[in-house]
């Protein structure tokens, strides 16, 4: 499931002059085309070359991704009592995690397609959920939503559900365990120790 959640940021990269200005919708219509592009002419990325999916990401992806808004909606109520620089670790090392399930997840690129469906975005509207439909050869579509809201910096994603089972509540549901028996300062030690084998094969 968490590949499935990985996988439906690759059709996420888009260059930051128009991502300001276009709508949520529009945004991931041009991702989609570009993204596609990306994956077919680039053989050593489309294989799982897990530098290269780095540098990707980096790049291309995490700029479009509230990672504040993110962090605090997986740490839960945990997130109120955290101190400014526990918050700080907590968005690092999250991100850190996400960037490592992201180079994983290039390794299980088939040839996959995605489909944006229409959406029901208002002028004015700050908060957005923008439907896609994920393919596989042989199998059923898979339905990948991007929650998505306006921020000074453009349109940026905050969660990604798949078949209706959110991103961030499925990291809440392991963070909450993590958090009762070892405090925040233990969240972010086990994050911590996670990621480290990824920021040393960097």
């Amino acid at each position: 499931m968490k590949r499935l959640f990985l996988l439906g940021l690759l059709f996420f990269l888009p260059g930051a002059a128009w991502a300001q200005e276009l709508g949520p919708e529009e945004l991931v219509k041009k991702i989609t085309s570009e993204v596609m592009t990306a994956i077919k002419t680039d053989k050593d990325l489309a294989a799982g070359d897990k530098q290269k999916a780095r540098k990707l990401a980096e790049e291309k992806v995490l700029p479009h991704i509230d990672f504040q808004e993110a962090t605090r909606l997986a740490v839960g109520r945990s997130w109120r009592d955290a101190t400014p620089e526990q918050r700080k670790r907590l968005v690092e090392e999250f991100r850190a995690m996400l960037v490592r399930t992201y180079s994983n997840a290039l390794e299980g690129y088939q040839g996959q397609e995605m489909r944006v469906l229409p959406s029901r975005v208002k002028p004015g509207d700050t908060d957005a959920t923008v439907r896609n439909q994920f393919t596989r050869a042989g199998g059923q579509p898979v339905p990948i939503d991007y929650q998505m809201h306006k921020t000074p910096e453009g349109w940026k994603i905050y969660d990604i559900a798949v078949e209706g089972i959110s991103l961030v509540l499925t990291y809440r549901s392991e963070f909450d365990q993590v958090v009762k028996q070892e405090g925040v300062d233990g969240l972010i030690k086990r994050l911590g120790q996670k990621n480290e084998p990824a920021k040393v094969g960097k």
